[in-house]
């Protein structure tokens, strides 16, 4: 093991002892120069020293497998056993933390309760003997370490980066902590897949290094991120060491002048600084490969075999049978130890997997190109008019299918190197043993790439192929099965992941570009480091396997495709873009205006569904989307909405948050709310896959999410440390957008409009509801989102996102997230309804109509104010002229019709007073001669007359004062010859 030079030991280093004293190099002075100084062991011992001589240049290093012999000042070859880099340095046993490394936590008072320097003070990098590994928690903690180069040199090591929840950078600094320059693909690294071990070298300046590995992570509910591990440091550039290192334990170097030391072979061990390996006993002691010391075998158990199924022989019988875990290291045939269990009775051999045939011979064959098979049939060509259906179709597990592997790997040691990490099992694969608790065991399958139907060929829709299959775990620990892809062998990303005991269940991930892809599942029945296994008994299950549309695949059946538009014409030919395949002509036909074809639908028009309300398909039929207008009616009241100017897409912060050690975070939505594939929103990764430029300045590298609602989780700046924000954690909320309307239900998702209380309902809430097809570990079904559009006049016309106040995160199961828009442009198009108008006074014979909106305003754009109006009118002096002129006349018509009436009322009055006197002088009543005033008469020749007179206004009144007669009379008067008058009553 090397012994780690500090800063200042990386360019001074003490030479072998020479008696009472030894020698060291001063430090180098402006010209590159140095002196040799002999220095006494004894403080105080100065006599007897040899004089200083001028040493060798700064620069100057010695080969690998060599050191510079302080003495004579001249390089000189390592000893069997030891090693050496010349230039350089090398960490690569971690019993405990190397001299000059040191790991320190960020501690900074962004918790709300500023109790970090408790929460993180634990938290360090640690030693696990081959290798160092990091914190578990959230907290940010650098790993440095300091040295100090006289020439250009560079730095390079192991690790592994499995978990994109937790940040993972290195950067360089210099004396003055200013960090150096280095590009963004050197500063953060690649994820690695679990249990692969990848490599990273960055070039350093001569003079001073800081070296950082930093770590750091937000941890959200229960889930545990992985540590990042590292191992084999090695720096190049130091300017000579003074040294060889011998060899650490495990390892050995046979000749001199070696540059490294080997791994001692399994059942061999070696000690410190050994030039060969010595056997262990074989009979009673076991040894892994690089082991320091050899260990008893133990007893045989249980756990140290495992079940198999054999391969079908020539008669077509399989039986179960029970072999040693290779290699085997427990003892059998002693006192106390299991015996290995007789093989099982010899069945028949399963079916053959769909897209392959027997032929009568024990081993099944994949049907040639052109033909299909259910695996119980032979081959058969497809009919006219059909073509096969291609993709990998496995749930009979006899034998391991020729496009999947399965392999083992362990971080700290290698003994289950070369097993097999899965094992067939008939009706299932499932997790094999292992060497230890902590193995990966890994199954993968290779995709080389998808082939769409040829009548779908030309439809470069969202989905090309799909990978499905049907899993189980039992465990009793913290088991976990990842399951991860990795495309184009760039990077390999987690999927999904399940944690402890599932049942059995199916999941299915849909593969959206055409592209070489690896599928693997990782099963790993503890992350704590161990050296034993005791958890045989947690297994996971794989019942079965399904990849549609595989290049290279097999078939299983045909399906009916499109026909040339030739009457003769037999060979299938793609359909344009949203067409289907009509089953009565198999010709091409569009589908219908405002829906979408589903990939992979039943034929027909039923491949063509229907769009949501106020929603309409693109032109290529893949998606429907809203055009920002809707319209709703309610009585006779029809209101429209145009809600383009609130933009395509729109964005929400969601906190601060803080997790449980304090690291404050946000949560930023996208939301694409009207346009198709080219409105999209976008959530980009800042922190892995940051060498994949190209893809990334396409929005389609390995962490970037394209869809209607994505969310990522962000770091400000500042935050644990990290200088700029950190955008990770990239997720699909909803990828399918289901329609729009004033209902609070709509396919099964609702809006709880009781999350979002309303102050006014003059203007209902408008609900966007999206959907995603992707389901997850906790949401079955897939998740779901309404987006609630609320009239405000109040808010600008961008508006403002928000998330309910009871559900901080948007969310309150995790599955149904709610976001509210408020905005002055979600309100409906102004009508003619929405103003009234006003009628100024009339001045100078003018009068104005003004015209002005109904308060409060609850409408955006439509129709405008009509201009002021002025027409001519009558002031209020023409009323007065009018009036007083109507009323003089009236006074005057009043006066004369009284002077009339009472002029001719005197006049009867003489008359009636003329008759009574008559009366009193004769009491005869006199005939009837006339009983009216005949036309032509006069008062003044009325001899013979009856006059019929009604009493006169003042005879009433008298007759009103005499009330004591209580009679009212008539009065005839009567003219004759024979008399003058006669009263009658």
């Amino acid at each position: 093991m090397l012994r780690a030079p500090t800063m200042q030991e990386t360019d001074v280093r003490t030479a072998k002892p020479r008696m009472d004293y030894y020698f060291e190099y001063t430090e180098c002075d402006s010209t590159g120069s140095r002196w040799r100084v002999a220095i006494p062991h004894m403080t105080g011992s100065c006599t007897g020293l040899p004089e200083p001589v001028r040493g060798t240049e700064c620069t100057f290093s010695c080969k690998a497998g060599e050191f510079l012999e302080m003495s004579a000042q001249e390089c000189t070859q390592c000893a069997a056993g030891s090693y050496s880099l010349g230039s350089g340095i090398r960490f690569d046993q971690w019993d405990s933390m190397p001299a000059g490394f040191s790991s320190l936590a960020t501690l900074l008072e962004n918790s709300p309760h500023g109790d970090d320097r408790l929460t993180c003070n634990s938290s360090s990098w640690v030693p696990q003997g081959n290798y160092l590994e990091s914190n578990r928690d959230e907290c940010t903690v650098s790993l440095i370490y300091a040295v100090h180069l006289k020439k250009k040199g560079s730095v390079s090591f192991e690790y592994q980066y499995p978990d994109n929840n937790r940040l993972f950078e290195f950067f360089i600094q210099n004396d003055q902590c200013q960090e150096m320059d280095q590009s963004s693909d050197t500063k953060w690294l690649k994820l690695t897949n679990h249990g692969e071990w990848a490599t990273h070298t960055v070039s350093l300046k001569s003079g001073t290094n800081i070296l950082y590995w930093r770590t750091g992570g937000v941890l959200m509910g229960t889930k545990v991120v992985k540590p990042v591990l590292l191992k084999n440091i090695q720096i190049e550039g130091v300017a000579y060491t003074s040294e060889c290192f011998p060899c650490k334990p495990g390892t050995f170097s046979h000749a001199p002048g070696s540059s490294m030391c080997n791994l001692c072979p399994r059942d061999t061990f070696s000690g410190h600084g050994a030039s060969s390996c010595t056997p262990c006993n074989a009979t009673s002691q076991y040894a892994a490969e690089g082991s320091g010391v050899c260990k008893d075998r133990p007893l045989c158990s249980k756990k140290d075999y495992v079940q198999i199924h054999t391969a079908c022989d020539h008669e077509g019988m399989t039986q179960v049978m029970y072999k040693w875990i290779e290699p085997r290291i427990c003892l059998e045939g002693v006192a106390g130890a299991e015996q290995l269990p007789p093989s099982e009775e010899r069945e028949p051999c399963p079916p053959c997997n769909p897209g392959f045939y027997n032929n009568d011979t024990p081993t099944c064959s994949p049907c040639p190109p052109g033909t299909f098979s259910t695996g119980l049939r032979p081959c058969k060509q497809c009919p006219a008019g059909t073509e096969p259906i291609l993709g990998y179709e496995y749930k009979w597990w006899n034998i391991l299918p020729s496009t999947m592997k399965t392999s083992c790997f362990n971080v700290g040691n290698s003994k289950c190197d070369g097993m097999n990490g899965w094992e067939v099992a008939g009706d299932y694969i499932q997790s094999g043993a292992g060497g230890s608790d902590n193995d990966y065991l890994i199954l993968n399958i290779h995709v080389p790439g998808f082939k769409l139907p040829t009548s779908l060929s030309s439809q470069s829709g969202t989905e090309f192929g799909r990978i499905t299959f049907e899993f189980e775990t039992s465990c009793s620990a913290d088991c976990e099965l990842y399951f991860m892809m990795d495309v184009n062998r760039k990077s390999t990303t987690v999927v999904e992941s399940w944690e402890r005991t599932k049942s059995r269940q199916t999941y299915t991930h849909i593969m959206t570009k055409n592209a070489s892809v690896s599928y693997t599942w990782a099963f790993q029945r503890t992350n704590q480091p161990s050296d034993v296994r005791r958890r045989v008994n947690d297994v996971a299950r794989i019942y079965s396997i399904s990849v549609t549309n595989a290049v290279d695949g097999l078939s299983s059946g045909c399906r009916p495709c499109a026909l040339s538009a030739q009457p003769s014409g037999s060979a299938c030919v793609p359909c344009p873009a949203g067409h289907y395949i009509d089953t009565h002509t198999s010709k091409c036909t569009e589908c219908p205006r405002n829906t979408y074809l589903v990939p992979h639908a039943a034929q027909g028009a039923e491949a063509c569904k229907p769009c949501g309300p106020a929603s309409k398909s693109d032109r290529d039929h893949r998606l429907c989307y809203s055009d920002c207008h809707f319209t709703h009616t309610e009585g006779n009241v029809t209101l429209t909405f145009d809600f383009s100017p609130l933009g395509f897409v729109g964005s929400l912060m969601k906190g601060p948050s803080f997790t449980s050690k304090g690291t404050k975070y946000f949560h930023q939505v996208n939301i694409s709310l009207c346009g198709g594939q080219g409105q999209l929103a976008v959530c980009t990764d800042n922190v892995t896959d940051l060498s994949i430029s190209e893809q990334r300045e396409k929005g389609e590298g390995g962490n970037t999410v394209k869809t209607f609602i994505c969310q990522s989780t962000i770091i400000p700046a500042g935050g644990r440390g990290f200088p700029t924000a950190l955008a990770s954690q990239s997720i699909n909320l909803a990828n399918t957008f289901l329609g729009v309307t004033v209902e609070n239900t709509l396919d099964g998702i609702e809006a709880k409009p009781e999350q979002f209380p309303q102050t006014s309902r003059k203007v209902p809430d408008v609900n966007f509801y999206y959907r995603s097809l992707e389901p997850t570990s906790s949401c079955e079904s897939g998740r779901s989102a309404v987006v609630t559009l609320r009239c405000n006049p109040a808010r600008s016309t961008k508006g403002d996102l928000s998330v309910p106040s009871q559900c901080p995160e948007g969310t309150c199961d995790g599955c149904t997230f709610n976001f509210l828009w408020e905005s002055s442009g979600a309100c409906p198009t102004c009508t003619e309804r929405d103003y009234h108008q006003i009628e100024e006074a009339c001045k100078g014979g003018h009068q104005n109509l003004l015209y002005v909106w109904t308060e409060p305003k609850l409408c955006v754009g439509g129709v405008t104010l009509p201009e002021k109006k002025t027409l001519p009118c009558e002031g209020m002096e023409f009323w007065v002229r009018l009036g007083a002129g109507l009323g003089s006349f009236t006074a005057v018509l009043l006066v004369s019709l009284t002077c009339y009436f009472w002029k001719k009322n005197k006049r009867l009055e003489y008359k009636y007073s003329r008759l009574v006197m008559s009366a009193n002088k004769e009491c005869e009543m006199p005939g009837a001669d006339s009983c009216a005033v005949m036309e032509g008469e006069n008062e003044g020749d009325m001899e013979d007359e009856v006059v019929y007179t009604k009493p006169s206004l003042l005879g009433k009144l008298k007759a009103i004062a005499s009330k004591g007669n209580r009679e009212s009379f008539e009065h005839v008067q009567l003219n004759s010859p024979h008399s003058k008058a006669l009263v009658w009553s």
